[in-house]
């Protein structure tokens, strides 16, 4: 499991790398009709020398860290067993299988649509339901309580409890602690920025409001910070990639 848990956030660090580069030459201009999300990471790294291989190797990846976030939900966490932390397990077992899943399928030669087109199509067959204004409004204040959340947590330094910082130098400890900081308070960032759009589709009654992470993250350019503020969001974003391989060495598993 400590094994399947490293693979795992190996394969998430490369992808978050991929990402926040991807967001970056769009802020400079250079981006081009890519999308920064994860497919347009997969796209990038299908093209490069033996990127097929490579493709099979994040399917791997993500599917070790299923097996060791749903081995959290069964036998809890550090032999902690509080019914909150096993249920999150749960839910984030859940969420890298579907990414495992759409991983395999791009890496079969399968067609994947990007995060924005999938953000519209279930918030549209969302509203469709009984009660579905109320059911989308409900999933937006969750997804911007999580962002908030993890920007509060990475503020106050929680994700170094679950770090081995006793094995680490000093100097390791400070460069970690820049890159937990910097990486989820963006990550926390592009979470919530999701939730506010998919909040305002639900008041609107209007699912091309909703946008996944490519147009959440285009979004930022448009600000009053102009591009900048996209520049220091994908910098985040590969600090983020960098974080996950510094949890793949020291965390807690």
């Amino acid at each position: 499991m400590r094994s399947a848990g490293r693979a795992g956030f190996v394969a998430r660090g490369v992808v978050y790398v991929l990402v926040g580069i991807l967001a970056l030459e769009i802020a400079l201009g250079n981006g081009g009709g890519q999308q920064a999300d994860r497919q347009g990471a997969l796209h990038q790294v299908a093209a490069q020398p033996f990127g097929r291989v490579m493709l099979w190797l994040l399917v791997v990846g993500f599917a070790c860290m299923t097996v060791w976030r749903a081995s959290l939900a069964v036998f809890g966490e550090g032999g902690r067993k509080k019914t909150g932390s096993r249920v999150l397990s749960a839910g984030r077992a859940v969420f890298y299988a579907t990414v495992c899943w759409g991983t395999a399928s791009y890496a079969a030669g399968g067609g994947q649509s990007g995060s924005n087109d999938k953000s519209q199509d279930w918030t549209s067959s969302a509203l469709q339901l009984p009660g579905g204004r109320v059911l989308v409004g409900i999933a937006g204040v969750v997804m911007l309580g999580i962002g908030v959340g993890i920007v509060v947590s990475a503020v106050q330094r929680k994700f170094l409890k679950k770090l081995e910082s006793g094995k680490m130098s000093r100097r390791a400890r400070k460069v970690v602690t820049v890159l937990g900081l910097g990486g989820n308070t963006a990550r926390g960032t592009v979470f919530a920025g999701a939730g506010v759009f998919v909040l305002v589709a639900a008041i609107r009654f209007d699912p091309h409001q909703a946008k996944g992470m490519d147009a959440t993250l285009r979004s930022f350019a448009h600000t009053p910070a102009g591009p900048w503020l996209l520049v220091l969001i994908a910098l985040g974003l590969v600090l983020f990639g960098a974080f996950s391989f510094a949890s793949a060495r020291w965390r807690r598993l």
